[in-house]
């Protein structure tokens, strides 16, 4: 039987006694259960997991990924290598890859390689944030989308647009889906506006009472729950820091439509596109 040790109050279960490598169906379906609950799972002790292993398990929850940016396993298009000396630093909060009309369900990262001290991996529970805002707040996001982008040099390779407060298709819950890394800005609304309302809405969401912060080890695997969670690395250390991550694609979020059509600069009034937040080097 596994062995679950909460991380935080607000998310986050260690998860012991389990075999990844010869993993059964009922223990994948406990798993599973266990990802609902916590929104992110630290499954401890797996040592070096196969990479094979690593996409059988991806391939229970969903079809993966082949990430179009990041470099790739060799032999094994579906696991994107993560190397801290080879620019594999991303200390801004963010989800993974809203910049795609179906982005991630699930990521699955083992740490390989950690440094002796530092490079901790922090989330933050999207339904406590949306919970937390007070009812008039609410209304007007549930009625709200953003477009979410990522520009690799000078190119924008990549554009979608969201709800900004999104529905989990397997619990029914509402959470808030916006992120610093990738929503470049709100359309219903005004440059000025947008910014101003996206500037108070990430850092609403990056407060401590939203997080929970994990110590890795060499071998641990983290399975988070990429449409309700936001989460940041630790960028506080010099030794290297490698790990191995499958990304499972889901359906295009879901949420209320909006409710109302994209701002258009009055005639004579000269309009900006909100900024880009995405970062060059992803």
């Amino acid at each position: 039987m596994f062995e679950v040790k909460k991380v935080s109050g607000a998310l986050g279960a260690e998860i012991h006694n389990v075999d990844l490598e010869h993993l059964t169906d009922a223990g994948y379906a406990e798993l599973h259960r266990l990802l609902l609950e916590h929104l992110v799972i630290f499954v401890k002790g797996q040592g070096h997991m196969s990479p094979a292993a690593h996409v059988a398990f991806g391939r229970r929850l969903g079809e993966p990924e082949l990430h179009p940016y990041l470099p790739r396993l060799d032999g094994h298009p579906e696991v994107v290598v993560i190397d801290s000396e080879q620019g594999g630093k991303v200390d801004v909060w963010h989800t993974d890859m809203t910049f795609h009309e179906r982005p991630p369900l699930a990521s699955i990262l083992q740490i390989v390689d950690c440094p002796s001290s530092g490079g901790d991996t922090m989330w933050t529970n999207q339904y406590l944030v949306y919970e937390q805002l007070s009812a008039p707040m609410r209304e007007l996001l549930d009625g709200l989308t953003a477009i979410h982008v990522i520009r690799i040099g000078n190119e924008f390779t990549s554009r979608a647009e969201h709800p900004v407060v999104r529905v989990h298709p397997e619990t029914g819950r509402r959470s808030l889906y916006v992120n610093r890394l990738f929503t470049s800005h709100i359309p219903q609304l005004s440059r000025s506006e947008s910014d101003a309302l996206l500037d108070f809405l990430f850092s609403f969401a990056e407060q401590p009472q939203f997080m929970c912060r994990f110590r890795w080890s060499a071998g641990d695997v983290a399975v988070w729950d990429n449409r309700v969670t936001q989460h940041y690395a630790v960028n506080d250390y010099t030794e290297p820091r490698r790990g191995q991550r499958v990304t499972v694609l889901a359906d295009a979020p879901t949420g209320n439509p909006p409710r109302w059509p994209h701002y258009e600069a009055e005639p004579g009034q000269r309009y900006w596109p909100a900024r880009v937040n995405a970062v060059e080097n992803y």
